[in-house]
């Protein structure tokens, strides 16, 4: 079984950054993509990042673009979102997810973390 733990999240102010991480364990290599999402209060989950783990395609959303990366340890165990440049906008509840590789959608998870909490201050 494939297990996520999402862990960085915190306070932050406008313009500051934050790395989160998604550290995986057990069968992770079977899963073809691996991608963060969020959810503020009122809002439908949406995908931020993503990552294919065949060709190492990398994709954002429109609102992130620039200001987000997302990469991978050595291992290949730990995937990190480095966000930078936030705003009050970025607040919501991070989650990562891994899945089946979806061209349109980058990737449709059925394995997720807990979720870690950002908060952009004004």
């Amino acid at each position: 079984q494939l297990q996520l733990a999402e862990s960085g999240g915190g306070l932050v102010q406008s313009g500051g950054s934050l790395r989160l991480a998604c550290t995986t364990s057990g069968a992770s290599l079977d899963k073809d993509a691996i991608g963060w999402f969020r959810q503020a209060p009122g809002k439908e989950r949406e995908g931020v990042a993503c990552l294919h783990r065949g060709d190492g395609s990398r994709f954002y959303a429109e609102s992130v673009e620039g200001r987000f990366t997302i990469s991978t340890d050595n291992a290949g165990n730990t995937v990190y979102l480095q966000m930078s440049l936030l705003t009050p906008e970025d607040t919501a509840v991070y989650y990562c997810g891994a899945g089946p590789a979806i061209p349109a959608l980058c990737v449709i998870p059925d394995y997720w973390g807990q979720g870690t909490q950002v908060t952009v201050s004004p």
